[in-house]
């Protein structure tokens, strides 16, 4: 024991004076045998301002100043004025969930209250300058049913603007929430349109407008995602997300790059219902579509869309699976639309869409973005997938959407029964399926994965005859026994099948899932 603490003292000494030197701020260079003193807080203020790291810092710094500089007075102030009597009635304890929904979303127009006091209801928002002689984008949920629209520049001139047009949202035909204002000026400063498809997720990006009413803030983010969709109220979405700082008022003002240039319009946040304020999820819509839009805006004052006529969901991992596809992708039509553009082109149901005009089909919502923003009237190439994973080429000639054709396509689909969805036969369906032309029945046209119906064999194509011994002649007939079967809790229910191409038929039990009845 003596020994051991013998060996320890010196060890101890050497570690107490290594500690000492150190504190006391003296380095040992033991190759020249000389001591050198050192400031105990690093480098000295001169030392910092010349070293390279705070270079870089500076100049970063210095980069975004000019950015702001130069960008912010392209971005304006958006007030309007709407007379009481739009207000009637909808005082805000009779706002449904969806509507106090689509409030907490948007943030451009103030949420109607009960308010004894008279006078015009006011909002709040921005709006970019796209071009010098007075063209002003924003939201059109910012100066929707406004009386009065007043634009306020950055140097505080104030100028009544006059709508051009607008792509509204929350309709049948629901567009991307943009509008387009006019003022009567001339050399304005405006913000240059960037590519928002080269837009990676992690870079900077500058969002500017008037969050609760302080004009011309400035608040800097990064992108956070890119093809955000899936918001009820627009269906036209391939949003940014980013967590640049916006609240109330900032739509319709803008997302900028580094570079300065416009990638989009900033446009509604998510709160999760706990605030009404910025929680980091912010989302503007890109500039690639507000330049599709901009033009029809300005020609037409509306935006007029091509529509293939199906309804469709998006390819699942066990659709994928099935498929075997590499990985979920494409848009899986459910049903085709009779006398629809997909019907006169060949789309059958079951198809996976993987290509449009030789770009590659993410899902179903990039599916509508490209054929929205493609040419009314034009002829679209399309590659889709049958059973057997076959690549088969298609050409449709696309048409106009309208309200009318997407009220016809939903009365047209029927509700989903014991996993399956029909529609009527018709000749063509017939003759694509091998059916005679006097057969009777629903066709079927898609059957819900892990379904009893699914189990028991029944794709897609097969055509229902009966239905618990009753003659199955049209959708209608189908319709009425398929109530009846639910109102009366029927668990399971008889099919006679038959099987297309001639490959038989027979009579089939299938279960009823408890949501059916």
């Amino acid at each position: 024991m003596k020994s051991r603490n013998t060996l320890r003292n010196p060890i101890r000494v050497m570690l107490i004076l290594t500690a000492f030197l150190v504190v006391a701020g003296i380095v040992i260079s033991w190759d020249t045998d000389e001591f050198t003193l050192q400031t105990a807080v690093g480098q000295t203020n001169d030392t910092l301002e010349t070293s390279e790291d705070f270079l870089h810092l500076e100049r970063t710094n210095r980069a975004f100043i000019n950015l702001v500089k130069r960008t912010r007075p392209a971005v304006v102030q958006i007030t309007t004025k709407t007379e009481r009597r739009r207000a009637e009635g909808r005082q805000r304890q009779q706002f449904s969930p969806e509507e106090e929904d689509l409030f907490r979303r948007f943030f451009g127009e103030p949420t109607p209250r009960r308010d004894l006091n008279p006078g015009p209801v006011r909002g709040i928002g921005s709006g970019v300058i796209v071009g010098d002689d007075g063209y002003i984008l924003t939201n059109n949920h910012v100066i929707e049913g406004a009386d009065e629209i007043t634009v306020t520049l950055a140097n505080q001139k104030e100028y009544t603007a006059k709508l051009i047009g607008r792509d509204a949202a929350g309709t049948r035909v629901s567009g991307t929430d943009l509008a387009l204002l006019k003022i009567d000026a001339k050399g304005l400063p405006t913000l240059p349109f960037g590519d928002s498809d080269a837009l990676e997720v992690g870079e900077w990006v500058i969002a500017i407008g008037t969050p609760l009413n302080f004009s011309q803030t400035v608040t800097r983010g990064i992108v956070s995602a890119k093809g955000r969709a899936g918001f009820s109220e627009i269906e036209y979405g391939d949003f940014i997300q980013t967590d640049a700082p916006i609240n109330r008022g900032n739509s319709g003002g803008a997302l900028i790059n580094i570079r300065g240039e416009l990638v989009g319009i900033n446009t509604l946040i998510a709160t999760g219902g706990m605030t009404l304020g910025n929680i980091g999820l912010g989302f503007a819509v890109p500039s690639k579509m507000a330049q599709q839009v901009l033009p029809q805006l300005i020609e037409n004052g509306k935006v007029e869309r091509a529509w293939l006529g199906i309804t469709m969901k998006n390819v699942d991992s066990d659709l994928a699976d099935e498929r075997n596809l590499d990985t979920p992708r494409g848009a899986h039509v459910t049903a085709v639309g009779k006398d629809s553009p997909a019907e006169k082109g060949g789309i059958q149901p079951g198809d996976i869409i993987v290509e449009f005009n030789d770009e590659t089909v993410r899902d179903m919502s990039h599916l509508q973005l490209l054929v929205g923003a493609a040419k009314i009237g034009k002829s679209a190439d399309l590659t889709v997938l049958r059973e057997g994973n076959q690549e088969k080429p298609l050409i449709v000639k696309l048409e106009k959407r309208t309200e009318e054709v997407i009220v016809k396509l939903n009365e047209e689909q029927q509700k989903s029964f014991a996993g399956l969805q029909v529609r009527n036969l018709t000749p063509e369906i017939a003759e694509r399926y091998g059916y005679a032309s006097d057969e009777k029945g629903v066709i079927i046209a898609e059957v819900e994965r892990r379904s009893d119906a699914a189990q028991k064999g029944i794709r897609p194509g097969s055509l229902i005859q009966e239905m618990e011994w009753m003659p199955i002649d049209n959708l209608e007939t189908y319709s009425r026994l398929a109530e009846q079967l639910t109102d009366d809790n029927k668990k399971q229910v008889l099919l006679y099948v038959k099987s297309p191409n001639g490959q038989g038929g027979g009579y089939v039990t299938i279960k009823v899932p408890a949501s059916d009845r």
